[in-house]
């Protein structure tokens, strides 16, 4: 039920607003939708062009990055569901190129669609880097998302980069680290054993044309050129960038996060999810036992959350929200919803880096008759012992780029740093520091076999232990 109050309505936009002063986002759009796939709220905020002061609407085209994996994994289990594949397969029945030589137990399908093949993260293959090598261009071939050769050299090269690991984060299911190559190759399964030529067009003629979703795509050439298509901002070395680049760190192969769309879209997309499968005109995308299959937890993710397949289940107040997130350059994107609440909520932004989990946490609250300013938790501190300390610092090194270092600061106290930035950092348990921001707050969990500390689990990912500092 809709809860809503003038008040609390009034304490959510001005928080929404303290974000973006804080974060220097340009744009977001909000949009919260019940069970009946009306609109409850809807709001935007800045512009989706800061220089020429473009406002935001409901057809205007975001980023969804991460986000587009909840529609690779509702891909996954139509093909199930018609008998084509079983979750439960080797990776290497349907991705030849893929030998799982290095793992000693077999890689399943359904480990990939919950991050836990047992891979470390990597540095991206982009999209761009591959076209140019096959010497593939735009002007006299179409769209990237839909080309054949791309994704069958994306194919290959993912594949033999997971098979040339030979260090993991455990066997395969026991542990989630976040790994966007998994997805990529859960896209190539999509395409080769669908009915269509390629993954965008699958989803395209499974899910989004059934659901009306006519303004999302896996496409970069007309989201970038569209009217009405924001303006993607990021900061590297303090400098703000802009364009409408949707190349920008994209994956090779499209099941990560290439989808492209807009609050109305979304809205519909999420009325299909609260629908437990079927949309607003009754169309059926999935059978809701296959959709709760989605959202059943089945790894660790965060303290007091899981990750399903493609979905992440957390508690908030008196509701379970199953939602996910998605960040590339230009873009930070939330999508949640709550079947006590019966209701959703999307929050697409055309800025990196923004708080948007955040914001979606806030609108639920909102709906459901709650303050939507979060309370700041309080944590009690705790010391590690001088051998946990001497075990425990180094540094610790993603394979995408990011560099984590513990450090003693005193007697029985470490600190942290991230890519040279010092965190405001508390230990909380013996394995745990917490890591706090304004709007958020993460941990850092020491993964320990055998009295040897192995690597680092930051947020989504597993990092190794590289050496001592």
């Amino acid at each position: 039920m809709n809860h809503l109050t003038e008040n609390h309505r009034q304490e959510f936009e001005n928080f929404v607003q303290e974000i973006m002063k804080k974060e220097e986002a340009a744009g977001i759009g909000v949009a919260i939708v019940d069970g009946k796939g009306e609109t409850a709220y809807e709001q935007y905020f800045g512009y989706r062009d800061l220089e020429e002061k473009l406002p935001i609407d409901r057809d205007t085209i975001f980023g969804l990055a991460s986000v587009t994996k909840s529609f690779t994994c509702i891909a996954m289990m139509q093909l199930a569901e018609s008998g084509v594949l079983s979750l439960d397969d080797p990776v290497s029945k349907y991705i030849p190129e893929f030998t799982n030589k290095n793992q000693k137990e077999t890689v399943k399908l359904w480990h990939l669609m919950c991050h836990s093949g047992g891979y470390f993260p990597q540095k991206r293959i982009l999209v761009k880097d591959i076209a140019d090598e096959l010497g593939i261009k735009e002007e006299n071939d179409k769209d990237f998302a839909y080309s054949e050769a791309i994704a069958e050299e994306g194919r290959k090269r993912v594949a033999q980069r997971l098979d040339s690991q030979t260090q993991f984060t455990g066997r395969p299911g026991q542990r989630m680290s976040y790994c966007n190559d998994g997805f990529g190759l859960l896209s190539e399964v999509i395409r080769m054993m669908g009915d269509q030529a390629s993954f965008a067009e699958y989803i395209r003629e499974h899910i989004t044309k059934p659901l009306r979703m006519d303004r999302t795509s896996c496409e970069f050439l007309s989201p970038a050129s569209d009217e009405n298509s924001a303006t993607l901002y990021w900061k590297k070395d303090g400098i703000i960038h802009a364009d409408h680049n949707y190349y920008n760190n994209a994956f090779v192969l499209n099941g990560g996060g290439a989808l492209k769309s807009t609050i109305r879209d979304m809205s519909r997309y999420l009325a299909m999810l609260l629908g437990k499968g079927t949309g607003l005109r009754g169309e059926e995308i999935l059978s809701s036992c296959a959709v709760e299959e989605l959202y059943k937890p089945r790894q660790f993710y965060l303290p007091g959350q899981f990750y399903g397949y493609g979905l992440v289940l957390k508690q908030l107040k008196d509701m379970t929200v199953i939602g996910h997130a998605g960040s590339l350059p230009g873009i930070s994107s939330y999508l949640a919803w709550s079947y006590e609440a019966n209701a959703g909520v999307v929050v697409l932004c055309n800025t990196r880096g923004i708080s948007v989990s955040a914001i979606a946490d806030a609108a639920l609250c909102m709906y459901r008759g709650f303050s939507p300013v979060p309370e700041k938790a309080s944590v009690s501190e705790e010391t590690w012992t001088q051998a946990m300390i001497e075990k425990t610092v180094g540094t610790y090194r993603s394979g995408e780029g990011d560099t984590f270092t513990i450090f003693q600061k005193s007697e029985n106290t470490v600190g942290v740093r991230i890519n040279d930035q010092e965190q405001k950092s508390t230990v909380i348990n013996p394995y745990t520091i917490k890591i706090s921001s304004e709007f958020s707050n993460n941990a850092i969990q020491v993964i320990q076999e055998k009295e040897k500390i192995c690597g680092i689990r930051y947020g989504s990912r597993i990092f190794p232990y590289e050496r001592q500092k």
